[in-house]
Order: structure tokens, then sequence, then C-alpha cells
């Protein structure tokens, strides 16, 4: 799929999700018999291309598209945030019903790693009124991020920080019927081995990751070294442009090999829409 403005989006949308679900039907192993049923979908996050849609534009576009599903990006246009009231956030998750789009995920920014006591908490309780929002508008998860570790910090204790306030955040997520995502993100902390560690730490059932299709993923080709480490938590996942030399082909067929049967969500740029100049 090309970077697109928006009509272009429009027009070629369809052709990304006939390539992952086309790409879907190759396993990383040999075929089992309860293997048929099993199959992933494609949704969007909001972070670049959908930045300045409004909800009700995102929904009619991803219609159109048949993007089934939407983690909506914190900040964003589509003004779905935890300052909501209880109508409004009704009205959203009837606005997600009636157009038939899934309410994934909500991205937060919300990050565990700083060595105030205070901020951490200040974050977590962030993440906890996400949940909450998550759970009324009907979504099933909030992303969170590791997003760096610290240069006068042992890395091992802020892995253990991270993943100890990721399970308080789990706590009051699986009360509320979501998950928590952890994005494999982050200076140091996107290292999938750090990941683990970080998941380790956490040790909580509604605490997942959200595969993040980086390139560092990749080691002689392959994804499989990586994905091998994280694919007991992968819960959620992000692509880029299918054109790039990641192997997008063996992802989709390593989703398949462990029974994924959520959503890939399409996290690409935008450009300039050459009617208006706005940019997306």
């Amino acid at each position: 799929m090309a970077t697109c403005d928006r009509r272009q989006f429009i027009g070629c949308g369809g052709a990304l999700t006939a390539a992952v679900a086309c790409s879907s039907n190759v396993s990383a192993e040999p075929k089992r018999a309860d293997a048929a049923h099993r199959r992933f979908d494609l949704g969007t996050v909001t972070y670049n291309i959908a930045a300045r849609w409004d909800l009700a534009t995102l929904l009619q576009i991803c219609r159109r598209t048949g993007l089934a599903a939407v983690e909506l990006r914190t900040t964003h246009r589509h003004g779905v945030e935890p300052t909501l009231s209880p109508g409004a956030r009704a009205r959203v998750r009837k606005q997600f019903e009636d157009a038939g789009i899934v309410a994934w995920g909500l991205g937060t920014t919300c990050e565990f790693h700083s060595p105030d006591p205070s901020e951490v908490a200040r974050q977590v309780e962030t993440c906890k009124r996400f949940s909450q929002l998550a759970a009324d508008i009907g979504a099933r998860g909030v992303k969170v991020r590791p997003n760096r570790l610290l240069k006068d910090v042992p890395p091992e204790r802020t892995l253990a920080q991270i993943g100890q306030a990721l399970r308080k955040c789990g706590q009051t997520a699986a009360g509320l019927g979501v998950e928590i995502w952890l994005e494999v993100h982050g200076h140091g902390t996107a290292h999938p081995p750090n990941v683990r560690t970080i998941m380790q730490h956490c040790d909580h059932p509604a605490v997942g990751i959200t595969w993040n299709s980086n390139p560092s993923d990749v080691v002689d080709g392959s994804i499989h070294l990586y994905f091998d480490l994280l694919k007991p938590w992968i819960k959620s996942c992000h692509i880029h442009e299918l054109w790039s030399d990641y192997p997008w082909r063996e992802l989709f067929a390593r989703l398949r090999s462990i029974g994924y049967d959520r959503y890939t969500l399409a996290e690409i740029p935008g450009t300039p829409d050459q009617a208006s100049g706005e940019r997306l």
C-alpha cells in the first residue's frame, strides 16, 4: 500500500486488506486440522494518517475501505478521551456499533520509566482512567509504552519498575474486562529481550504486548528469534508499509501459527490532501 492521500487511501485500503488476508493463509509450521478457521483482520491506528479526522469521518472511511477496527491515539481529533462524560461515552460506543467498526483499543502515552515514584504513580492512574474509558466505549484494550532506558539507572531496575507498574494497571483493567498492551517501543526498551524481562516482572494475564513490526525484530532476514521470544504475550499488532523489506509474509504466517485471531493495525504516514492541502 503506497503512501496516499484521502481519496487514494479509500481506493487502496481494500488492497491492503486483501494482502493481509491472503498472506495469513501461509503457515510458519505444518498445517493442523483446526487451523482453517484462524484468521485476523485489518484495522488502523489514528497515529498518522487519521490524526486529523473526527470520529464520524474516521468511521466512514473505515467502512469504505474495509478496515475492521480502530486504535484511537490520544490527543487526536477524534476526541475520545477520559474527560468524556458518561453520556458522551455512550454516544461513542453507539457510533462504533452503528458503523460496524470495532473500537479495538485506546493508544495512550502512558509510560512508567521515570525515576520519580510520584510520576510513575500518576502514569498508572492515567492508565486506569483510560481502562475505564475503554470499558465504557466497548474497546478491548489500552496500549501503553515503555519509552526509554535511563542513562544513570541500571537497566534491570527500570525494566522491573515498568513491569511492576504494568501489574497495577493490569489488576484494574482485569476488573473492567479489558486488557493492557505494552507496545514494543522506545530507546533500549524496544529490544525484545528487554520487553520479555518487563513482561516477566509484570506476570499478569490481563497484560500483553503490541507487536510493533520494528526493523530491529529482524535477524538474518527473519523475525523468528524475537517473535518466538515474545509470542506468549502478543495481544495486538501494528504493521507498516507493506512494500518495505520487513518480512511481512513471515509475520502473518507466524501470527497464524500461534492462533492469533485479532487485528493487525495499519500505522502508516499521511500526506497532504491534494484537494485541500490539509495534512492528514
